[in-house]
């Protein structure tokens, strides 16, 4: 009898695997890190291998444990990170390392195109602006540097795509990542061969649409052999991992928004109409029909990932003593210094910045330290900055006449109550949050059970999986503190932009 769903998330650092009843309790989960490498200024590339290695390694985990049985699995759903461009051949061999949304080397290519082309042309065809850290120009990267590569390719896919290749032998394309090429029109939601011609990307490298929750192949015995999951278990397209975890926040209706604080950070507007701005990003949402309007930015629960990493040893050498790990340590210290960490703010453009600045030279910057400020006033700034970003977007989403009145936040930020609490201070809106640390494997999960009709549709899957847990409110006293720093924000990047392209220009020689 089949009783579970499986979700699939590859993340920047880690991939998440966890099975889920259809009323979508977690039965099991297990996890598994890989490395991002920078072997240059401005990049950032991952093996694509390494994220099945890892998958394998979760899944027999799960399995192992005892508390699923494999042949009970009735279908797999898999998301993944944004803007890949995994090269395979036509044996399914990976070619080269993939450049991640982190990656910017494709600069001198989109101010190429965009020159050529025209980016209004560009834009008014993709409804997104061309920038480098998007697939299209990755491709290209790889005919001007890598030419025996590109002479190899076969296939282009995307993160959540090579997976399901993996576990299928099919090489797919769902439609939620194919906002990533600009030879893809979000209005039809098919190839524009018009434009494949006019960027030079080759229309054979490009797999046919599938909706996010089409079936597109089987588990095969060879990838069963891997994983411990059983051969013949439905394997729908799956989806980005921002659209999976907005499906499984719950954003399923048109104005409702959720809140990203994975490594990166963000919000994803639902739309049934297509909106398009060039400051921030639009995509086919996971629920058929549907677009989200999204802000992506680098800087998300990555900033205190780093931040622990590099200043936390203290935290780390009590943390089995106390047992109370590091990130609640620095969570503590924070919840100590005022709303605004008394003049201290941050810019959190730690991999550069996407929306709604685009600037691959933008740097991190701490303002106001003096002698006053402690470890917990430079962890709160790091928190409020993350915010600072998100109300940004956020604020040009309105601009345009994208109305948001609530949050859902989901990602591993959303555990500290402090940091969401922050952001419903700076950004006025309330904030729900649901199961946040399993939202994208649901989403990827409710993806299966529409695939294999365990449910009629998304709402339908949503209204019968996901619970809020809690719910923040802003508190009007901070809200007003809040306003002269998010405005010291905003100056500070537009007085040092020029500083950190002038760094940037002679770093890159």
């Amino acid at each position: 009898m089949k009783e579970y769903l499986l979700g699939i998330d590859i993340g920047t650092s880690a991939c998440k695997v966890a099975a889920f009843r259809f009323d979508g309790t977690v039965v099991a989960s297990a996890s598994a890190e890989y490395p991002v490498f920078y072997p240059k200024e401005g990049w950032a590339e991952q093996n694509p291998e390494d994220w099945w290695m890892g998958v394998c390694r979760s899944v027999k985990q799960i399995i192992a444990s005892g508390d699923i049985n494999a042949d009970e699995i009735a279908g797999i759903g898999v998301a993944g990170q944004s803007w890949s461009a995994v090269a395979m051949d036509a044996n399914g061999k990976v070619l080269t390392n993939n450049p991640s949304w982190m990656d910017f080397r494709a600069q001198s290519i989109c101010d190429r195109l965009n020159r050529i082309i025209g980016a209004d042309t560009i834009f008014k065809a993709a409804g997104n602006s061309l920038q480098p850290s998007y697939t299209t120009t990755k491709i290209l990267w790889y005919q001007e540097n890598l030419p025996e590569v590109f002479e190899q390719i076969d296939t282009i896919l995307q993160c959540n795509s090579f997976i399901v290749q993996r576990l299928t032998g099919q090489k797919t394309m769902d439609i939620s990542q194919g906002y990533g090429l600009h030879c893809f029109n979000l209005r039809t939601g098919k190839w524009d061969d018009r434009m494949c011609d006019k960027m030079g990307i080759p229309r054979s490298f490009l797999p046919e649409i599938s909706e996010c929750c089409e079936v597109v192949g089987t588990v095969t015995p060879e990838a069963a052999a891997l994983t411990s999951l059983s051969a013949g278990i439905p394997v729908v397209a799956g989806g980005l991992d921002a659209a999976c975890a907005t499906l499984g926040a719950g954003v399923v209706e048109p104005g409702e928004t959720q809140e990203q604080g994975g490594q990166a950070g963000g919000m994803s507007i639902c739309l049934d109409t297509f909106y398009a701005d060039p400051r921030l990003i639009l995509g086919y949402h996971a629920v058929p029909g549907k677009w989200l309007l999204q802000g992506g930015t680098t800087g998300g629960s990555g900033t205190m990932r780093w931040f622990e990493h590099e200043f936390a040893g203290y935290e780390r050498s009590i943390a089995e003593e106390t047992r109370v790990s590091s990130l609640i340590q620095l969570n503590q210290i924070a919840a100590e210094v005022p709303a605004g960490s008394e003049g201290l703010v941050f810019l959190p453009y730690m991999s550069g910045e996407r929306s709604p600045i685009w600037d691959p030279l933008a740097k991190g910057v701490f303002y106001g330290v003096d002698f006053a400020k402690t470890k917990g006033h430079f962890v709160r700034a790091v928190m409020e900055g993350v915010a600072f970003s998100l109300r940004h977007n956020l604020d040009i989403a309105g601009s345009c006449g994208a109305h948001v009145d609530e949050l859902r936040a989901v990602g591993g930020a959303a555990n500290s109550l402090l940091w969401t609490q922050i952001k419903a201070d700076v950004t006025g809106k309330p904030i729900k949050v649901p199961a946040s640390d399993i939202a994208t494997t649901l989403g990827a999960a409710i993806l299966a059970g529409v695939g294999v009709g365990v449910y009629s549709d998304c709402e339908t899957a949503a209204a019968k999986t996901i619970h809020v847990t809690r719910t923040h409110q802003p508190n009007p006293e901070n809200r007003n503190i809040y306003e002269q720093s998010y405005r010291i924000y905003l100056e500070l990047y537009e007085q040092l932009k020029e500083t950190m392209k002038k760094q940037g220009d002679e770093q890159n020689g």
